[in-house]
């Protein structure tokens, strides 16, 4: 549990930031709340010998609402997301999973940024960014670029983002309809088992739009356009429940692990969704 030695820097801006990944290349990491990395090193699973902390960096720490746009920065807490007033009421699915990540601990350290570009298929923030069809912005030294949440996890701890690169805000359009963070787990601060996040709108009776995603049930966080077109135009009833469920099955890929054998996941997977798909639908 102890890390190899490594040189510790608390630059005072971007350009700091920057200037060191240049520097040190392949052998520096950004570090947020620390959450995901330190537990790492102290396993050696991970060897730092450039750490450079991100929490002296100014503009990205707020989060902002308006124009029915949400924007938060890459050192936002959960504890943040939780307690913000604005973000429960334009967007109070994120609220209802950020309170089922981890403990209280946890969430007043471990950042939105760090959960994301981490590339953990476990965390539960880059699912529910796909569920919401978010951007992430990534400030590096040729500029910057964004990036679709359904496009920047391209296997385990592997995403888009390049080495010199930093992933500073989040950006999404503030949701509408119903909505629901499901999510199994052994015990209390663990990962999931399965998690889904599903949100949903409805006119007339009828379904007008659905986002499925789930985690921890393949090497990335899996958004299915299919599961949720199956619930489109219909009373979601149980027949497009079942459809919208196989559809998920049909792209998911768990593995066995001390959280069960893969059969289990597989249910696990249908139970959860199918919980979410209906919370989501009440409150639509």
């Amino acid at each position: 549990m102890i890390p190899a030695a490594f040189d510790y820097y608390r630059p005072k801006d971007m350009a700091g930031v920057l200037a060191l990944l240049q520097e040190h290349g392949d052998d520096a990491r950004v570090m947020a709340g620390g959450h995901s990395l330190i537990p790492m090193m102290k396993l050696r699973m991970a060897e730092v010998p450039h750490l450079i902390d991100l929490q002296d960096v100014p503009g990205m720490s707020e989060i902002s609402i308006g124009d029915g746009k949400i924007r938060i920065g890459a050192l936002v807490t959960q504890h943040d997301i939780i307690a913000h007033q604005g973000l429960a009421q334009s967007a109070p699915i994120l609220r209802e999973a950020a309170m089922q990540i981890a403990d209280p601990q946890v969430r007043y350290m471990g950042t939105i940024g760090g959960n994301l570009a981490n590339g953990d298929p476990g965390n539960d923030m880059p699912g529910l960014m796909q569920c919401l069809d978010a951007q992430f912005t990534l400030v590096g030294a040729d500029g910057e670029r964004s990036v679709a949440a359904r496009e920047f996890y391209e296997a385990a701890y592997m995403t888009a983002r390049a080495d010199h690169e930093v992933l500073t805000e989040i950006t999404l359009s503030a949701p509408t309809g119903g909505y629901a963070y499901e999510k199994q787990k052994r015990k209390i601060g663990d990962y999931a088992t399965a998690a889904a996040a599903v949100q949903i709108t409805q006119s007339g009776g009828r379904c007008a739009s659905a986002s499925i995603a789930m985690t921890n049930l393949s090497d990335v966080p899996v958004w299915s356009q299919s599961a949720g077109s199956a619930l489109v135009d219909t009373e979601v009833g149980s027949d497009a429940l079942k459809a919208a469920i196989a559809y998920m099955l049909d792209e998911i890929d768990p593995t066995e692990d001390n959280r069960g054998p893969v059969a289990f996941k597989r249910h696990v997977a249908g139970a959860i969704l199918t919980r979410a798909i209906q919370r989501a639908w009440s409150r639509a």
